[in-house]
Formats: structure tokens, sequence, C-alpha cells
């Protein structure tokens, strides 16, 4: 239901921001939305581990409900900036404890697969979120898509606070707690994974500001259309990927899922149809299914039990970044120019291959793979 929530609206995102004579300024839809996690990320890692899972959980969801309410009385650009900003708030917090709390209660031997599980579940969301907001929107209005994400986040909040706390030893919110140290907003131990996830999600934000428009130039009427299939395939790939990690090792995964990924962003830059787009957004949603749970489960693998919420939240960061200067990157070279759209995808092919380049030749060490 969260990621259903704030994945909803962004199809139509493009369209959003140019009533509000924003067209020039598309790559700055994710980035802002990306920069608002990343800054409060050190803040939601330490709380985590301190005030509890359950609180980080529940306050995301309330930033989630927030900003669907808030949308619809949006009139000016800089209004829309400063909430999506804002907005990023939500996934600064909502992941970690997730992420956190499903570490405290399965068995390390199936940490990979429990990974697996979390993320078709994220991916159910993510894959019927856009579908069914560009639905919403081109059938009834955006404002109606806007409400509709909230009520999503709504139901969220409502099932976290159905759940028991798992942390031990909880502490009350104080404002020391936001006294933020180096350690608390990036563990060395994880820094590998980390720099995985940043080139793996470069694809993802590049996805995010030129697919929409790739649709219109290709006379796709419902822009949801990529991410569907793409996250369709990566739900049917998580029910055995989360397994291969655990039994052959996370970077043998990690480099199969690479090389797909790489291929898949080749095939979507010569995409030239609705079939051909299709089946490149299901071939790059296979290397979504293998990649994103095989980072989280490496992560948590490396980082201490007792800074795990900073672990997680060194890794979500560098996702975050990736998907910023991708946003920006896209931006800059798509710049409103159709002709320009498969050198973008092109590119994220070429990040993904340095990315299996990288964990091809990086020496081999007992603290950086399991």
């Amino acid at each position: 239901m969260f990621m259903a929530s704030f994945s909803m609206i962004t199809p139509e995102l493009n369209r959003f921001i140019t009533m509000l004579d924003g067209e020039d300024y598309k790559g700055l839809i994710f980035l802002l939305y990306g920069f608002g996690a990343l800054v409060i990320r050190p803040i939601s890692g330490k709380l985590t581990d301190t005030v509890g899972r359950i609180a980080v959980m529940v306050i995301g969801s309330i930033v989630g409900i927030f900003a669907g309410v808030v949308y619809p009385y949006v009139a000016v650009l800089w209004g829309f900036f400063l909430l999506r900003f804002m907005h990023g708030f939500a996934s600064g917090f909502k992941p970690i404890g997730t992420t956190s709390y499903l570490a405290d209660i399965v068995p390390v031997k199936n940490r990979g697969e429990a990974m697996g599980y979390l993320g078709m579940a994220g991916s159910t969301g993510m894959a019927a979120g856009p579908y069914v907001g560009s639905f919403l929107a081109t059938t009834f209005s955006l404002n109606t898509m806007f409400i509709v994400s909230s009520v999503c986040a709504v139901i969220s909040l409502i099932t976290v606070l159905g759940m028991k706390e798992t942390l031990p030893n909880r502490q009350k919110f104080s404002l020391k707690l936001l006294n933020i140290k180096w350690s608390d907003i990036y563990t060395y131990k994880v820094w590998l994974p980390s720099l995985m996830m940043a080139m793996s999600v470069f694809s993802f934000g590049v996805i995010l500001v030129v697919i929409p428009d790739f649709h219109d130039h290709l006379g796709i009427e419902n822009r949801g259309s990529f991410m569907l299939f793409m996250v369709m395939t990566s739900i049917v790939t998580r029910f055995f990927a989360g397994k291969i990690s655990d039994k052959y090792g996370r970077v043998v995964s990690l480099k199969l899922g690479l090389s797909i990924l790489s291929f898949g962003m080749l095939m979507t830059g010569f995409a030239d149809s609705y079939w051909s787009l299709m089946l490149a957004a299901s071939i790059t949603g296979i290397s979504v299914g293998i990649n994103s749970p095989t980072i989280f489960a490496w992560t948590i693998d490396l980082a201490p039990d007792d800074q795990r919420g900073p672990g997680v939240s060194t890794m979500l960061s560098a996702l975050e970044v990736g998907i910023i200067v991708s946003s920006l990157v896209a931006g800059f070279v798509y710049n409103n120019d159709y002709s320009m759209i498969p050198y973008v995808f092109w590119l994220c092919s070429g990040v993904a291959l340095l990315a299996l380049i990288i964990l091809f030749t990086i020496k081999k060490s007992s603290d950086q793979y399991s």
C-alpha cells in the first residue's frame, strides 16, 4: 500500500508540472523527492535503532497521507517543488523501518528469501500504482488520483499500527536523538552494496523521468504501462531470486541481475512500438527482481546488529543519490527532445555494465562478500 501510494502519481507528474508551466524542469520532479529522502535518512536510521521500527514506519505513512491530500491544492511551481521535497520524507522513513523490522523477525539463512517477499509486496504496489494512477487521471481527474494515493497511505498506516514492535530496549524520543554523527550517516561496512545500489537504480531514475514521454512519443495512452510490465516480471522473479542469493551468494546473484539490466536498457533504447517497449520493460523487471532483494540482504549481512538502521540508511541513501544523479542526467540529455531518448537508455546500459565490471574486478575479501 505504501509503494502504491507514492508510485501511483509518478506517470502523471510530467503532465502536472507542465500544467504549472514547468515543462523544462521535469528532471527536478524526482531529484527533489530523492533529495528529501536523502536528507532525512540519517535521522530516520538513528530513530529506527533507538525509538523503534514502528514509529519510523508510522511517520513515513503519515507523510504519504499528507502529500496526497495537498497535491490538489498546489497551484504554483515553487509549491510543487516544496511538496515534492517534503514527500521524499515518506521514503526516507518507511523503507528503513520496514526493512529493519523484517530483519528482526526472519532467520539469517532465509534473509535473501525474506527480502524477496518484501520486494514482491512492494513491487505489487509499484506495478498496480502507476497503471491505476494513470487510469484514474485520464478517466476522472488528477485530483482523484492524488486522493486515492492518500487513501493507500492511510491503509498502510492502519496496517503498521496493528504490528508489534521488535526493537528491544527502546528509548523515548528526545531532541538529543536528532544530534546526528557521521556514524549515523554512513556505515563503512556496507559501502560495496551501497555502490551497487546507486549504480543499479541509475536506470530507474531515468525511467521515472523519460518513460512517460516515451509512451506519448510511441502513442501509448496509459503512461504506466512500462512500469506495469517491469514490476510484474520483477514480482515473478522475486519468487526464486532471494533463494538464489541465499544459496549461491549475493555477488553471484548480483552479477546475473546487472547483466540482465544492461541488456534490458539496451533494448529499451531500441524500442519503437508498444510490444518492443513492453518486452524491454519485462527484461528490465527481471533484473530488478534479482538486484533489489540481493542488495538488501547483502547490506543486512554486513551491517552490525546494533547499526542495522544506519546500515540500511546508508544503502538507501545511495539509492537516492543514484536517482538524483540519473534524474539530472536524464533531464540534461533528453531535454524534451524525443530523438535523444535512445541515448539516455543506452547510457543506463553502460552504467549497469560498469557496475558489473566493478564486481568482477574488485578484490574479494571476507568482509565484503557473503
